[in-house]
């Protein structure tokens, strides 16, 4: 199975995207109403399959959630799909022992 990486820099730039509501008195709640589909989409696009699917539904629901705005989703699946890629490359040295 072959996984993509998005890039890191596009992943903490669309997560800070997503807190820019915070920024705008008033107007923060509809901007998130615009902006979580937007983020579900874009994230299902990025990181694709199972963790594209999972993840772009708890982006829409955490942008449409007041308060939970601060999660930066797209940088801790990041890192969830760069451990995913390493152990596809290097599974028996990552093997955790019992």
């Amino acid at each position: 199975m072959t996984t993509k990486l998005p890039d890191l820099k596009l992943c903490i730039l669309l997560d800070a995207i997503g807190c820019l509501s915070y920024a705008v008195p008033f107007l923060g709640e509809f901007s998130d109403a615009v902006w979580a589909p937007l983020s579900g989409f874009i994230f299902y696009f990025l990181f694709g399959n199972r963790l594209g699917a999972m993840g772009g539904l708890f982006s829409v629901v955490e942008e449409l959630l007041p308060g939970f705005d601060f999660i930066p989703t797209f940088t801790i699946s990041y890192f969830i799909r760069k451990r995913e890629i390493q152990r596809e490359a290097h599974p028996k040295e990552l093997k955790v022992l019992r």
